[in-house]
């Protein structure tokens, strides 16, 4: 299945299908045949959504000192540092884990200590030194989203109606996986925004 998608800033279109499409077909109808069409595979427009929901992620980050990574606002109940290594742990789980099961060298590209501390079921902690260094879990983040990029583009269509190689309470086949794994990130992204403010920062849109 491909999708016909307008090149008008952050708005994705995809066919209608039985699973749901991004945005609906219908606001085609009044658009202008000036605006230029492109054909994405599936897997494309998940990469991109995924890419697109980091780059602004990567945005909010690279504004953000440091020093308040674990910085928690008064009343808070999470900081910045544990809201990255959740984004790394999840997307290792939801492109990798989930859509080719285990693998060895997973052991160094997400560690399970790194898991224990950032995963789903992790509760963020205020005390700096029970995680690694926020340069640590930034490079964790990077080195995740590199992998997964690579891996996805060579990613078969036809595998993304398959189920999860685990279950996931929403994702229950490879496709769901991939453009949850994009929405999951701008979920944080939003909080990370909140802590910035919280912290004394400047909106970034």
């Amino acid at each position: 299945m491909t999708f016909q998608v307008y090149e008008l800033p952050c708005i994705y279109i995809g066919a209608n299908n039985d699973r749901g499409c991004v945005v609906s077909e219908l606001v085609l109808l009044n658009f202008q045949a000036s605006y230029r069409v492109r054909s994405m595979s599936r897997v494309d427009l998940a990469v991109e959504l995924i890419t697109s929901a980091r780059n602004y992620t990567v945005r909010l980050l690279d504004t953000t000192c440091a020093d308040d990574w674990f910085r928690q606002p008064p009343g808070g109940i999470t900081h910045i540092a544990w809201q990255v290594g959740h984004l790394a742990a999840a997307e290792f789980r939801l492109t990798l884990d989930r859509i080719r099961g285990a693998r060895p060298g997973d052991v160094e590209l997400m560690p399970e200590p790194f898991l224990r501390l950032f995963g789903g079921e992790s509760v963020p902690d205020p005390d700096a030194a029970k995680y690694p260094s926020a340069t640590e879990i930034r490079a964790v983040l990077d080195r995740v989203h590199r992998q997964a990029l690579k891996e996805l583009s060579s990613l078969a269509e036809h595998e993304l109606d398959s189920p999860t190689g685990k279950p996931h309470p929403i994702a229950t086949t490879k496709y769901w996986s991939l453009l949850w794994c994009a929405q999951h990130e701008m979920v944080h992204a939003g909080q990370i925004g909140l802590l910035r403010r919280l912290l004394g920062e400047k909106p970034l849109w």
